[in-house]
């Protein structure tokens, strides 16, 4: 008993003193002694004894009181501080799932401006893609039923569905953009996401095509070169493969006719890339940047102003011998110039894209690049055309010529990602 006794008498102790030099440091003036009391005193009537004095102790308490309220509200601030912190991350993460133009009402999609038809894709990153799959799939199911409807009833009803799922391909192309993209942004090393983004642009391509075969009982008798190419959103997967290449050649004239209003800058109507270069050949307006002509990576600024809506007809020629080029815009010569890569041929064996910049051959495209509007008779030659032969194309005149290296021909091309052909007349529907 007297050992455990001893034992109790040390913990007091030690415990007076640890408690002394903790509060110690934090009353300013005030000071605490510890002190060995007999196992058979009272604690406090020996702390009395050994000259605390009353106003002391009482002061010590009301200081210890106050310290001890204080530390109170800082723990109920801080509690209150992370209940605010919680609260906004909370709306935070609420307010950056909906997409703009939408709100949410009930858990569910309320429409505010941005006409919807395609449902409430789930904002989960990892099933986005697999939700527009099935979507997908179901437009390919109801796409087979209006074919087979189409073959029995060649009726108003039958248009109308087909207009009705194109509508819902445009809608799709919406979501492959702003979700598709923006996943690949967040997660840029996800193999399984970026091969079943292959399946879905695979999928749109296959439906626009087949949509397309749909409308040919309306356009069977049109002439192959009578035709625009339509690009309606800013992606990287949209665009159109010449299936040639070009040749080598030390001059060129490339015409064609272009309407966009996009903003900033059109984009890139055409880009041909070769082994080791891919920017050999290229038109581009990119950004607040002027169009531009790239030859082998060396840059010609052109002084045309389309992006109004209008359709425009555009025509750049060049030669190898000083790098003398020139720019037309509507028959008119808008600028000319030299030293843009001289000497240097455009060199064969490439990939010519419409809609598209290359950073490798044949792909890396960047939708901030991509070409937003149509385009029609695109036609390439081996020559610098002269100035009455430029105006009889832009002014549809009977001896406008076509190209010799490339002809605008619907067989001379392949369209991907839901890029659409339509009939076009160049004069006839301008503007």
């Amino acid at each position: 008993m007297e050992a455990g006794a001893r034992r109790m008498h040390r913990k007091l102790l030690i415990l007076s003193c640890l408690l002394a030099n903790g509060m110690s440091q934090d009353f300013g003036q005030t000071q605490f002694i510890c002190t060995s009391v007999p196992k058979d005193m009272d604690i406090c009537a020996a702390t009395l004894q050994n000259s605390v004095p009353g106003e002391d102790l009482k002061s010590t308490v009301m200081q210890l009181r106050e310290t001890v309220l204080q530390q109170k509200e800082t723990i109920m601030n801080q509690k209150e501080t992370i209940r605010e912190l919680t609260s906004k991350l909370t709306r935070c993460e609420s307010q950056s799932a909906p997409e703009p133009g939408d709100t949410r009402v009930g858990g569910r999609r309320k429409e505010t401006g941005t006409k919807n038809t395609m449902g409430d894709v789930s904002r989960g990153p990892t099933d986005t893609l697999a939700q527009l799959s099935q979507t997908l799939q179901s437009l390919k199911q109801r796409l087979e039923n209006l074919e087979q409807f189409s073959r029995n009833n060649n009726s108003v009803q039958a248009n109308s569905l087909k207009d009705l799922l194109q509508n819902k391909i445009d809608d799709l192309e919406k979501q492959v953009l702003s979700r598709v993209n923006g996943l690949e942004e967040g997660k840029p090393g996800m193999r399984n996401e970026s091969e079943q983004r292959g399946r879905v642009e695979s999928t749109l391509t296959s439906l626009q095509q087949r949509i397309t075969d749909l409308e040919k009982g309306k356009q069977e008798n049109r002439p192959l070169d009578k035709f625009q190419l339509t690009f309606p959103l800013r992606t990287n997967y949209m665009y159109a493969k010449v299936k040639k290449s070009l040749p080598e050649m030390y001059a060129f004239t490339v015409c064609l006719w272009i309407k966009s209003n996009a903003s900033p800058g059109v984009g890139t109507p055409f880009s041909y890339a070769v082994p080791g270069q891919a920017n050999e050949l290229v038109l581009i307006e990119w950004g607040n940047n002027p169009m531009e002509l790239l030859i082998n990576d060396k840059v010609a600024k052109l002084p045309f102003l389309i992006n109004d809506g209008k359709w425009h007809h555009i025509c750049v020629t060049w030669t190898t011998r000083d790098g003398v080029w020139e720019a037309y815009q509507d028959g008119v010569m808008r600028g000319n110039g030299d030293s843009l890569a001289p000497y240097h041929p455009i060199k064969p064996q490439g990939v010519l894209i419409l809609g598209q910049e290359q950073d490798t051959l044949g792909g890396g495209f960047d939708a901030t690049q991509a070409f937003v509007g149509d385009m029609a008779n695109f036609n390439i030659w081996d020559r610098k055309l002269s100035v009455g032969e430029i105006y009889n194309l832009a002014t549809c005149s009977s001896k406008a010529q076509v190209g010799n290296i490339f002809s605008w021909l619907e067989t001379n091309i392949e369209i991907y990602g839901g890029a659409s052909k339509w009939t076009f007349e160049a004069c006839r529907q301008l503007n």
